[in-house]
């Protein structure tokens, strides 16, 4: 049955239920500490707590975690999924309010950025494991409808800031390690030396995996570096660095092989020996120059390398057709960009009035070689060429955002971001039964976007917001067409959203909040699975799908040195429109299955929980116990697998003490306390139904940071 697409009344209807006990809870008479300051949803400093939608900065201290993933530091943040795949060959699963679930490897549907460059490519394929967290100072999440304001694939965005070096200069060391085989060393250094600020740092990070065959090692390297030149300039530089020699990929499991043994890999990832390699190097600068009391202009430039190997489990059979691009995907090339502000801070009709107004242009330029994965009878090596062509991407945007506070209580944020995104293909591997795939595709969209605040009191803020969206299929979902061939598969649109937003900020206590969001987007054209088989994946668009929930975060000092945390997000993620895909697992070629109007997007749980009780002193103890738990999840759109829903304990501990100069820093970890044995994440659409993606057992984890001043 179709459900009705019915907007927001029903959301509405909730609202006033909630307001009476926020109200209730206000104490304007309590403490003064006030919400973090944020860049992402303005690009110019404001409170959190002013911003007309859904904005969370979340600090980064490794005081009781390896520090290794993201996902270690966003449990916390309503609307934000984020799953530690296992799995490094294929990066972690993000997804924001749904928009993303459907990725298989790396981010999709959701803008990445560290320090202001992005991590996201023109195409919207994005990945995190160049995130400096070692010398981060916090992470951003923006979700909602200001989220289109980055552009292609903005279902929202998540950025990393790396902290600013200050006086006195500081060293760290720290040495983490645990459960199968894992460790992780870190060296950093930060401080200011005359104009100078810089902050450096190094990690090695090394696992056997939890499961057979994900073995995997990564070296990090993050550097920042601020010269205040005077005169209002200030010239920021920035390098960054990631080697993944080797990530063994165990791929995922069928219910079957989960029953029986979630830690043994699929027997072809060790036939075919799957493994993935990456070596990422890239730099930039930002300038940014005052040009009176109330001007200023801001010029990004970054330029990058990347260079990736993955050796798939494709069938020989599969790859002895003539027009099969090969088992080994062998991609390098640069990526670049630049990204110009003018912005303005002073009135409009005497009310605090803000603007920001800018260009971007972001390209990829990517060599793509597919070989054979097998020589003879020898499988899981580099063979012939089969695959030789060069993808290039490109977008060019233009933006203007304001903010205005056009009467005591009242403040409107309003924006519009054009974007124009451009493709194309040139085939170097023509042979029999293999023709010219050479092909381009241009794509644009305008995105309006408006949100309106009421400043109830000093502490509680009311808002809502509205604006339009889209994303782009990414090179990868470009890259093979419905009849199983490779080349642009013209038939493919951008899928465009139609975002809504209400929600209710509350202060409470001394450094409190109680925040609450009710959320709708509305979208044709949804990019889904068309077939799957052999490997390879075609997509097409689905007229219509809808997401639609409600978040909450509570945030409250309950006594000196402790502190509860809450997340709770709703999630109602739906295909409106029925459509044909083909089975996983099935010989099909065309779609041939209905799936119904109604189906749940997969990827997504309805429900998701997060809550903490910590205690936490400067110097001496600290401690946490954790709880998390998710509903079930689908795995495919014909809904016909779920992977179930879970909920677990994590235990933490430490103790921090002071030792001459050094600050010693000690922690133990305890996750998964009684021993769940449950699924982490799920590969959605898998085309041999090898859905599943294990989660560890009981597992245990230690460390010492030394910090010298």
């Amino acid at each position: 049955m179709v459900r009705k697409n019915t907007g927001f009344p029903y959301c509405l209807a909730c609202l006033p239920f909630l307001l009476p006990v926020c109200a209730g809870a206000a104490d304007p008479a309590a403490g003064q500490t006030l919400p973090p300051i944020v860049v992402t949803a303005t690009r110019s400093e404001q409170s959190s707590f002013d911003v007309p939608g859904s904005i969370d900065a979340v600090g980064v201290d490794a005081s009781d975690t390896l520090g290794i993933n993201p996902s270690e530091y966003l449990q916390g943040v309503p609307g934000l999924l984020t799953r530690d795949r296992q799995n490094y060959a294929q990066d972690e699963q993000i997804s924001i309010r749904g928009f993303g679930a459907r990725s298989t490897f790396g981010v999709r549907g959701v803008r990445l950025y560290t320090d202001g460059i992005p991590a996201t490519m023109p195409d919207g394929q994005g990945q995190v494991s160049n995130f400096g967290l070692g010398s981060a100072d916090r992470i951003e999440v923006l979700r909602g409808p200001f989220s289109a304001l980055y552009g292609n694939s903005s279902g929202g965005v998540i950025q990393i800031f790396t902290a600013d070096g200050k006086d006195p200069p500081e060293l760290r060391f720290g040495l983490d390690g645990g459960s199968y085989g894992t460790y992780r060393i870190d060296a950093n250094a930060r401080g200011r030396a005359g104009i100078l600020g810089y902050n450096v740092d190094l990690s090695q990070f090394y696992t056997d995996g939890y499961r057979g065959h994900s073995r995997a090692e990564r070296e990090n390297g993050n550097a920042k570096f601020n010269l205040d030149l005077g005169d209002g300039r200030r010239l920021t530089l920035i390098a960054n660095t990631v080697a993944l020699p080797n990530a063994d990929d165990p791929l995922g499991q069928t219910r079957a092989q989960f029953e029986t043994d979630p830690r043994l890999p699929t027997p072809v990832a060790l036939q075919f020996d799957t493994r993935k390699s990456v070596h990422q190097q890239q730099g930039g600068a930002i300038y940014e120059q005052s040009l009176s009391d109330s001007q200023g202009i801001r010029v990004l430039g970054y330029y990058g390398q990347r260079d990736v190997q993955q050796f798939q489990s494709i069938p020989v059979a599969t790859q002895l057709k003539a027009s099969s691009p090969g088992g080994v995907i062998d991609l390098d090339g640069g990526y670049g960009g630049t990204d110009a502000r003018w912005t303005y801070r002073g009135a409009l009709a005497d009310k605090p009035f803000d603007l920001a107004a800018g260009v971007s242009y972001d390209r990829q330029d990517q060599h793509r070689l597919g070989y054979n994965n097998f020589v003879g009878s020898v499988v899981g090596v580099q063979g012939a060429l089969r695959r030789d062509e060069q993808d290039d991407e490109y977008n060019f945007d233009e933006y203007v955002q304001a903010t205005w506070s056009f009467a005591e209580r009242w403040l409107l944020s309003a924006g519009a971001r054009h974007s124009d995104v451009k493709f194309s293909a040139d085939d170097n591997y023509i042979v029999l039964g293999n023709p010219d795939d050479s092909g381009r595709v241009d794509y644009s969209a305008t995105t309006p976007v408006a949100g309106l605040m009421y400043r109830a009191s000093e502490r509680w803020h009311l808002y809502a917001s509205y604006g339009n969206g889209f994303e782009t299929p990414t090179f990868n979902e470009l890259g093979y067409r419905p009849d199983g061939s490779a080349g642009i598969n013209f038939g493919l649109v951008p899928a465009r959203s139609r975002n809504g937003e209400i929600g209710s900020k509350l202060l409470i206590g001394d450094g409190g909040e109680f925040n609450v969001a009710l959320f709708q987007a509305n979208t044709r054209h949804e990019l889904a699975v068309d077939n799957s088989s052999g490997g390879r994946t075609t997509y097409q668009n689905v007229d219509r799908a809808q997401r639609r929930g409600a978040e909450m975060k509570f945030d409250y000092p309950i006594a000196q040195h402790w502190r509860a945390q809450l997340a709770y997000t709703f999630l109602d993620a739906r295909f409106l429109s029925s459509f044909l895909t083909c089975p996983a697992a099935s010989a099909c070629t065309a779609p041939n299955t209905r799936v119904a109007a109604g189906a749940r997007i997969p990827g997504v749980p309805r429900s998701d929980f997060y809550a903490a009780l910590r205690y936490g002193e400067k110097l001496g103890w600290n401690a946490a116990v954790e709880a998390t738990a998710a509903s079930n999840v689908a795995t495919n759109d014909l809904n016909t697998q779920y992977a179930p829903g879970y909920g677990v304990i994590n235990l933490s501990g430490g103790y921090a003490f002071k030792l001459h100069d050094a600050k010693i820093s000690t922690f133990l970890r305890l996750n998964n306390v009684f021993d769940k044995s449950y699924i982490g994440s799920v590969i959605v659409n898998d085309s041999n139904g090898r859905y599943y993606e294990p989660a560890p057992g009981r597992t245990i984890f230690g460390g010492v940071q030394i910090a010298l001043k």
